[in-house]
């Protein structure tokens, strides 16, 4: 039955005023118990106002109460506890973030508690099926079920994108009657998931009783619909960032990787030639990387990867671009450099770095990088003559330091 909230101005006694005829006054702890007149609680509202709940008197037959519900859905107020019960519901799934699968068992476990239903279920339209991906009480064996979208109430409400209510599944033309009685179905209200503008599945609520429910448990049904939308679109978009991260991001150390790379390096120097800019590239190389997998494992070699990346990062600027371009081989990018010196400094700065002490699992680590270093324009405006004439200064590098270690 519906009840519909009203704050009233209360009288000189605090006692509400008299109501029209044809409605009863219920307190909020006794919504089917009439009473006339209600003492409402004194710290529940603003000061001057009470609450209380009208009960709409009977009418005659379900279609005139389908009307009913149809025209007040939009305008249903759900009791102070059913709200405050949705807020919970809100804080909770705000806790589980992108597990859609957990917001959706989550809400159908709930919404029977909030409407009085048996049970509930979230159907996905996945081609002409209707799939329940999330189910919970008289609804919970019909997890994984596939119905054919044609002929059924769910995937009538996909294609129209509005709630449709049954109030009767023995006379409504629009459900599967035989369906309906194997679960034990008679009512039912069925409310779209919409997502980026597309209906793609239903939130279902059903009852074993005629007009089982009420257009205050269909605003309810359309707010917790509202939460699973809201979760369907966080968790799309982080899906989508997430396979953006693994097609331009290295798993390892999560620095951009190759591709990434040269598409940064591509627009950082059209902007610097199209400026009469300079541009550093630095092609870095990690020193003793297979010893370390020899003598202590392939895990001390990828926390050595780790911890190499994360000093890089620390030893260059924001606008500064740090890859990892393969296995042991590191590149950086640096706009808006004022010269050479500049570019050789800032190698300095990032070898010194990366070669302070480090310690895994007790074992002291030595870690060092050999870093070649190009220019944009002075050694070039191509973009894979400046990655090659990098590639061969840390080659020199690698060849100047082993010769002089040979000589010592």
């Amino acid at each position: 039955m519906a009840r519909i909230t009203l704050l009233l101005p209360a009288g000189p006694t605090g006692i509400l005023p008299a109501l029209p005829d044809r409605r009863t006054v219920a307190p909020p702890n006794r919504p089917d118990a009439g009473c006339d007149p209600l003492r409402a609680p004194r710290n529940a509202l603003p000061r001057g106002r009470r609450v209380c709940y009208l009960k709409p008197a009977p009418r005659a037959g379900l279609s005139s109460r389908k009307t009913d519900l149809d025209q007040n859905v939009d305008t249903a107020t759900a009791s102070p506890d059913t709200l405050l019960r949705i807020i919970a519901a809100q804080t909770e799934i705000a806790k589980l973030g992108l597990d859609l699968g957990g917001v959706m068992a989550y809400v159908t476990e709930q919404v029977p508690q909030l409407t009085g239903a048996s049970g509930a279920a979230v159907e996905f339209a996945e081609g002409d099926d209707m799939v329940y991906r999330a189910a919970s009480g008289s609804a919970a064996g019909m997890l994984g079920l596939r119905l054919r979208r044609s002929g059924s109430l769910s995937g009538l409400c996909v294609t129209r994108g509005e709630l449709l209510h049954c109030m009767d599944s023995e006379t409504d033309p629009r459900v599967d009657r035989d369906a309906c009685r194997r679960v034990g179905l008679r009512s039912m209200l069925v409310m779209p998931l919409t997502h980026a503008e597309t209906t793609v599945g239903v939130l279902k609520v059903m009852s074993p009783d005629v007009d089982g429910f009420s257009a205050a448990d269909a605003g309810t049904l359309r707010l917790t619909a509202d939460l699973i939308a809201a979760a369907m679109f966080h968790a799309a978009r982080n899906e989508a960032n997430a396979l953006y991260l693994r097609a331009t991001h290295d798993a390892l150390t999560g620095l951009p990787n190759r591709a990434l790379f040269y598409d940064r390096l591509r627009q950082s120097m059209h902007t610097a030639l199209r400026a009469n800019g300079r541009l550093g590239i630095l092609n870095i190389d990690m020193d003793g990387l297979k010893p370390i997998n020899d003598g202590y494992g392939h895990r001390a070699g990828d926390a050595a990867l780790r911890e190499i990346a994360t000093r890089m990062l620390g030893a260059v600027r924001r606008s500064d671009t740090v890859a990892r371009v393969g296995g042991d081989e590191f590149a950086v990018i640096l706009p808006s450099v004022g010269g050479r010196d500049d570019v050789d400094a800032q190698r300095a700065r990032l070898a010194r770095q990366v070669g302070e002490p480090f310690e895994f699992e007790g074992h002291p680590l030595r870690l060092g990088v050999s870093v070649g270093i190009a220019m944009l324009p002075d050694d070039g405006t191509d973009m894979n003559a400046l990655i090659e004439h990098a590639d061969q200064a840390m080659y020199e590098v690698k060849r100047t330091r082993t010769q002089r270690v040979a000589h010592a």
